[in-house]
């Protein structure tokens, strides 16, 4: 980190009804080797000890509905004074140099947003098969930006509040349209006496591997929740192709059958880790087969 520079992080945090998972994200941001950072809860009404537990971490919990991309905007925009704002979800926790790697890139790269890598947890088959298949997707147009420029992401408008799924694929598309997202490094440090290394090593993961990622728990996976919730977001996936229209290149990659099947694991040599997890990869296409029929469903009440 460039010395002399403490610019003020504000990490947004969307919940409902996150009791079991909430004090987890908060420790891990208080854990940063970064320590200029508000975080700032914006729940949608929980009727849980969300909120209650939340204040005891920080005195910026705030109520806003009706879905997480009002709830992103007003605590990013509105609720926020950092010089760059993040926004993360409640079942997520922050490997402990993940600010500082952020901070850092921001400062000596000319990108307005980053993509941060992500690790999914869980040692059962699917979560183990989501942990790889989320693996391939890093800095792609499968992936979305989670760190930026305050006075970009204002410019830009924020997240689109009539989508819910696609903001994320939304939000990087407008950043692109004033400038460039960059992607974190992954790296390894000591961090065996970090409060989290062992709820996180107990789920699959060693975590001094992935010192400067997002963990994100779905130890608990249950393929029809996974699949409700993907069938969910899917509705509002025509209000975005209409937006930039299907003929758009990173729609059709998106959307396309080639590319969300084929294309993103075989670029850039990934088709090797293909080759080396077999089963893995059997989980994986079924998954997606899963997904893609709900998409096709996405109009059937």
């Amino acid at each position: 980190m460039q010395p002399n520079s403490n610019p003020l992080i504000s990490i947004v945090i969307t919940t409902k009804n996150e009791e079991k998972n909430i004090e987890n994200c908060l420790i891990s941001i208080k854990e940063q080797t970064c320590k200029n950072i508000e975080i700032i809860v914006v729940d949608n009404y929980s009727d849980d000890k969300t909120k209650e537990l939340s204040l005891k971490y920080t005195d910026k919990v705030y109520d806003k509905g009706p879905e997480r991309s009002a709830q992103r905007n007003y605590g990013m925009i509105d609720m926020s004074s950092g010089k760059y704002v993040m926004f993360v979800d409640a079942d997520m926790m922050l490997g402990p140099y993940l600010i500082e790697m952020c901070i850092e890139h921001m400062q000596n790269y000319n990108d307005i947003a980053l993509h941060i890598p992500e690790v999914i947890l869980g040692t059962n088959y699917f979560s183990k098969v989501r942990r790889f298949e989320r693996s391939f997707y890093d800095g792609t147009v499968i992936d979305g930006a989670r760190f930026f420029d305050k006075e970009k992401f204002i410019e830009v408008g924020g997240f689109d509040e009539s989508m819910s799924g696609p903001e994320d694929w939304d939000i990087d598309k407008k950043i692109k349209q004033i400038g460039t997202i960059g992607l974190i490094d992954t790296i390894s440090k000591d961090i065996q006496n970090w409060k989290l290394n062992e709820y996180i090593s107990t789920r699959g993961v060693k975590a001094s591997r992935y010192a400067s990622s997002i963990f994100h728990n779905e130890a608990d996976f249950i393929l029809s929740d996974y699949l409700k919730k993907k069938g969910y977001y899917a509705k509002s996936f025509d209000t975005y192709i209409a937006k930039w229209g299907k003929e758009d290149k990173d729609i059709s990659k998106q959307f396309g059958l080639w590319y969300r099947f084929f294309g993103v694991f075989l670029e850039n040599g990934k088709f090797l880790k293909l080759l080396a997890h077999p089963l893995l990869t059997f989980g994986m296409y079924f998954l997606r087969f899963m997904v893609g029929v709900k998409f096709l469903m996405r109009k059937v009440k």
